[in-house]
């Protein structure tokens, strides 16, 4: 199994780590001290080293800062985890913050006592994020204090050690262009934004323009480590000797110099005293890095990170392999959806189901000659109330069987060499209820909004998320996360920068992969998501229409639960776009399973009736 299902956290052990950690503040002079939930790399998926905010607070949510002080402490997390952080955390210790609406740099403006001092660790936040924090307590009279050691580090005695994941080679074939190609294209990006070097800190720009894949992480095929590219081809690497196999090793040694990551610092330090105008992305690189260049006397030139956006607009390469990625992902999922369907209400439960859906996600990767590598995160497998927690993730202390009269989210994804995966489907276990019948009709209506929008080069992906609302804001009702995020090709299924939501800042470019998700949570009771992968299309005219326009084109291949469906809720342009995204469904997947396997997909894929 690549997940597991153990109780990682204990809220007990909150309140004695969270003792240490003030006596190592006061130690420190300081009275304040952030743990953001970050590595060096600020990547949403961190090793077991870099948990650190889990280790203290129990909290196992993908984003949140705690805030400690002498006298308090604010564990601040977005709207998909505020359920979640109140179970796993201890709500006497930790009050609940607001992580979008009201984040530490606000709360630090509105709330810093004068003369406190705040510690920091400046490779744990971004320059961008720095820069807000120090204006924030120059505000109230407080002081930003970074830290040469991490004071999490200090108390964690049995912290795990870095990790050491073996670094494959991404064979062109599958990356669509050569490392070569990719150098030269970002050498002449990094010249345009009038620097010479630029440091690459986001391990998905090194695993893209290296065309390497490593396993320094759960789920995701990163290897943790940094580069600096050279406007004139002089590139350097910075990972530990320790992952490099030999087939590796020669071929990133054809690319650029091979160096452990303690030398980046050095090298740094070097080009400085050579007049190097060196390039950080504030969003993305360690503060620490920042002050390492200036201290040396050089020169930051703040750009964004070059391989970032050549990585998110796929080649058709990419695209491909993400068709064969989800066929492959189809048939496993149909193949679990027939399987749970003949299951008896109350038979199975979420950790059953979970291994499943594992289990058929293999067995399809052996059929296609293609191995699952991963899955692309931990499944989010919940029946009933748990279906409400937004990113959920089942325990055996959590673990529940599939009732009667419930709902069951499973929301999941595959890793394959071609491609990244993930769908979310809702299914009734028993008879639904109208109520249920009727927000699944509404978030269908969502989704199926986005599948048929068109719309003009320039639009962001905020200019369209209303329209995955507009169902929901019809019948007063909402849901707490954006509509998608950016998918990676065998990377990050979170991808930026692309991502459709209120804060979706940056143009939908053809190429670019993205989720369609909208949901309802009513807590307490149930959860509703409907997911499907989506790509970019190029522009094309509309007859009769005087501007070209994009669409998207649907990657996931698996049936909606037919018996959760309103028909009398459905416009007939939302009811054809269903029946012939059914009827495609069928029609692809039809010769990749067997007599049986077809026999319930016609039933499921069928056209809806009146």
């Amino acid at each position: 199994m690549f997940q597991t299902f153990d109780v990682q956290t204990d809220p007990s052990h909150a309140a004695p780590r969270i003792a240490r950690l003030r006596q190592a503040m006061l130690q420190a002079g300081v009275d304040a001290f952030l743990v953001p939930r970050a590595d060096e790399h600020q990547g949403e998926y961190v090793p077991a080293r870099a948990e650190r905010l889990k280790w203290l607070t129990g909290f196992t949510g993908s984003a949140g800062m705690a805030l400690i002080m002498t006298d308090r402490a604010i564990l601040f997390v977005d709207g998909r985890y505020t359920l979640q952080a109140r179970t796993q955390c201890d709500v006497e210790l930790f009050e609940i913050g607001d992580l979008v609406g009201n984040p530490p740099v606000k709360w630090l403006e509105a709330h810093a006592r004068k003369g406190w001092r705040v510690g920091i660790d400046p490779w744990l936040h971004t320059i961008a994020e720095v820069r807000k924090l120090e204006k924030a307590a120059t505000k109230q009279g407080a002081t930003l204090v970074p830290l040469h050691e991490n004071l999490v580090d200090r108390i964690w005695q049995d912290q795990p050690a870095a990790p050491l994941g073996r670094v494959d080679v991404h064979p062109d074939c599958l990356a669509g262009q050569s490392v070569a190609e990719k150098l030269a294209a970002l050498a002449g990006a990094i010249e345009t934004a009038g620097a010479s070097h630029c440091v690459l800190t986001d391990p998905s720009s090194l695993a893209w323009a290296f065309n390497i894949r490593g396993c320094d992480v759960e789920h995701t095929p990163l290897a943790l480590g940094f580069a600096i590219l050279a406007v004139d081809g002089a590139h350097r690497l910075f990972l530990d000797p320790a992952k490099l196999s030999a087939e590796s090793r020669a071929h990133l040694e054809n690319h650029a110099k091979l160096s452990a990551p303690d030398d980046l610092a050095p090298a740094l330090v070097e080009l400085c005293s050579h007049a190097a105008a060196i390039g950080l992305d504030p969003a993305l690189a360690a503060d620490r890095l920042r002050g390492l260049i200036e201290e040396a006397g050089g020169s930051v030139v703040e750009m964004a990170d070059p391989a970032q956006l050549p990585r998110a607009t796929k080649n058709a390469t990419e695209i491909e392999g993400a068709r064969r990625a989800h066929l492959r992902d189809g048939v496993a999922v149909t193949r679990f959806l027939r399987w749970l369907d003949l299951q008896e209400p109350g038979s199975i439960d979420e950790i059953g189901a979970a291994t499943r859906l594992e289990d058929c996600r293999r067995a399809a990767g052996e059929a296609f000659q293609e191995p699952l590598r991963e899955i692309a995160f931990d499944t989010i497998s919940g029946a009933g109330p748990n279906g409400a927690i937004i990113h959920y993730r089942v325990t055996t202390g959590t673990n529940r069987a599939l009732g009667a009269g419930e709902l069951y989210l499973v929301d999941s994804g595959g890793q394959y060499r071609d491609g990244t995966t993930d769908i979310t489907r809702t299914v009734a276990i028993g008879k639904p209820s109208a109520e249920m019948r009727a927000r699944y009709t509404t978030v269908l209506k969502g989704l199926i909004a986005i599948s048929t929008l068109r719309f003009p080069e320039g639009t962001r992906g905020r200019d369209i998320d209303a329209f995955a609302r507009r169902a929901h804001w019809q019948a007063g009702i909402d849901y707490a996360h954006g509509t998608g995020h950016g998918v990676g090709s065998f990377l990050s299924v979170h991808e930026g920068p692309q991502r459709i939501s209120r804060m979706g800042e940056h143009k939908l470019l053809p190429g670019m992969i993205v989720s369609n998700e909208p949901g309802y949570y009513k807590e307490g009771a149930y959860g509703i998501r409907l997911e499907n992968l989506i790509v970019v299309e190029e522009a094309r005219e509309i007859e009769g229409g005087d501007t070209a326009m994009h669409g998207f084109e649907t990657l996931t291949l698996a049936p909606f639960d037919r018996r959760l469906i309103d028909p009398a809720m459905l416009d007939g342009w939302e009811r054809n776009w269903l029946d012939a995204y059914h009827a495609r469904v069928l029609d692809v997947l039809s010769p990749h399973i067997d007599p049986d396997e077809r026999q319930w997909l016609e039933k499921a894929a069928a056209p809806l009736a009146d």
